[in-house]
């Protein structure tokens, strides 16, 4: 039997579905026997657990629901008090529910597989279950196999940025296959990690606090067991046999409306088979999407206000950023190279701040640091991969004004 655990938080009910589409991912490319198990509270729905286990029976799988809130409410104060960003961050609650999953599963389950809702199960999950983990405590998929290079993982990382973790150690907690025989008996040590990173959250929350505690204990795992859509698009990859994770939330990031990007339309074939699938949900799947995108495009148009546009890319992206973003004559594109300075680039930025407006595409840049030097986000620069998959955009014949840094 594989044994696979979500971690579910639904103020709103609509978010079931991406757990639900996540399932049914696993069943459809799996003969083996699973059981899903879903540590959840009380914002799951009775309609939403009737589909959970409407889809479970459908495939002949199972499914076991265990409320937190009532298992483990001391553990959640504790959270909320250690981690109280959490409630205006984009992440909710229901990330540490992972950190309750050893004490909440039944003792007789030595393993589990632990997933986030916002991923595709693209291959036989037996693959991950099959992998010994030996003496390792969970095993994992480093993030350097997506940012490739230290000097990136520490511009988004703070504990490779502060030299507590190595930065080929730090791993994505998102897919992990976690050894609850081991980690029964961490469980305070998971809790003392969690009192000792209160004051360092910025992003990450539990993931960081499970690096902090186990990074040089995690088996590392090949990348196509959690492989980011943004990577998948960006590098331009081939549809193959992967765990496909969605995270980002934003157009040419996580998941979209656009059905000619083929893993939009893997997430879809899924979740037009799962019982959430019906006309309602085709039309709020539009409304949002086409919502969003407005709303993204009122706010450029005001930050643009009285500038015209400006690019920055690398040699390597300037054919594709010509052609998506129908760049014209008189827009500038500056070339950065590699090894270039961060500050050559702020410098040219500010150069022009008042009258340009800049896009900048290549992947991993560290945005963050343009911040720090006062620059701002949405009015002054944007990433230009958020756009690429958007629209169709007529490509434009000839090359624009270029120069190098």
């Amino acid at each position: 039997m594989i044994h696979v655990c979500f971690g579910l938080y639904d103020k709103t009910g609509s978010y079931s579905k991406f757990t639900g589409t996540a399932m049914l991912s696993i069943f459809e490319n799996t003969s083996a026997d699973v059981t899903v198990h879903i540590l959840h509270d009380d914002t799951l729905t009775q309609d939403n657990r009737d589909k959970f286990i409407y889809l479970a029976g459908r495939y002949n799988k199972l499914v076991k629901f265990y409320n937190v809130e009532e298992l483990c409410p001391d553990k959640i104060s504790e959270i909320v008090e250690s981690a109280p960003g959490v409630k205006n961050s984009f992440v909710s609650l229901g990330t540490f529910y992972r950190l309750m999953v050893p004490a909440v599963i039944p003792p007789a389950i030595d393993k589990i597989i632990y997933l986030d809702s916002d991923i595709v199960v693209n291959l036989d999950i037996n693959e991950l279950w099959q992998i010994e983990l030996g003496d390792k405590v969970l095993a994992a998929v480093p993030e350097i196999s997506s940012y490739k290079t230290n000097d990136s993982m520490k511009y988004f990382f703070p504990l490779c940025e502060e030299g507590i973790v190595k930065c080929e150690d730090y791993f994505n907690a998102g897919i992990l296959l976690m050894n609850l025989s081991r980690l029964r008996n961490e469980e305070d040590k998971i809790m003392d990690g969690l009192q000792a990173r209160k004051h360092c959250y910025k992003t990450y929350y539990d993931q960081d606090v499970l690096n902090y505690c186990f990074s040089n204990q995690a088996l590392k795992l090949p990348a196509k067991f959690n492989r980011f859509s943004q990577y998948v698009r960006r590098e331009k990859e081939p549809l193959g046999k992967k765990i496909y994770h969605y995270a980002g939330g934003s157009f040419g990031l996580g998941l979209g409306a656009n059905m000619k990007d083929f893993l939009n339309r893997l997430w879809m074939d899924y979740f037009i088979k799962s019982p959430w699938f019906d006309t309602e949900a085709i039309g709020r799947f539009y409304d949002t999407a086409h919502a969003e995108y407005q709303k993204g495009m009122i706010n450029l148009s005001a930050a643009m206000s009285g500038k015209i546009r400006a690019f920055m890319t690398t040699e390597e992206n300037l054919e594709t950023l010509v052609e998506k973003f129908s760049v014209k004559e008189y827009e500038e594109i500056i070339l950065v190279k590699g090894g270039t300075p961060v500050q050559k680039i702020i410098d040219a930025i500010n150069i022009s701040r008042n009258e340009k407006f800049f896009f900048i595409m290549f992947p991993n840049f560290p945005f963050k640091i343009l911040k720090e030097a006062g620059l701002v986000e949405g009015e002054d620069f944007l990433n230009a991969y958020d756009f690429l998959l958007q629209e169709e955009i007529m490509p434009f014949k000839s090359y624009p004004l270029i120069k190098a840094l």
